[in-house]
């Protein structure tokens, strides 16, 4: 008398590749933009020498640590 073999179990479908990129880590000093976490950060187009820049604007929600807010209106990175 012979036994039949059960049937092997299919494989699990591998994973789809997904190349998202990491999310970039921002200053919780600033808020409605991201300003990146460095050890030094400029506004973009401006004077600075980085080695980080920021582009745009951002509200100072805490201590202005790279001194972006110039005029000190709470605003980082304004256009004159």
């Amino acid at each position: 008398m012979t036994t039949a073999k059960p049937p092997s179990p299919k494989p699990s479908p591998k994973p789809s590749k997904t190349t998202s990129k990491p999310k970039p880590v921002c200053d919780p000093n600033y808020a409605d933009g991201c300003v990146p976490v460095a050890s030094d950060v400029d506004c973009a187009g401006g004077s600075g020498n980085g080695p980080a820049y920021f582009s745009g604007t951002a509200r100072v929600v805490g201590s202005d640590i790279y001194d972006l807010d110039r005029d000190n209106d709470g605003i980082a990175c304004e256009k004159d």
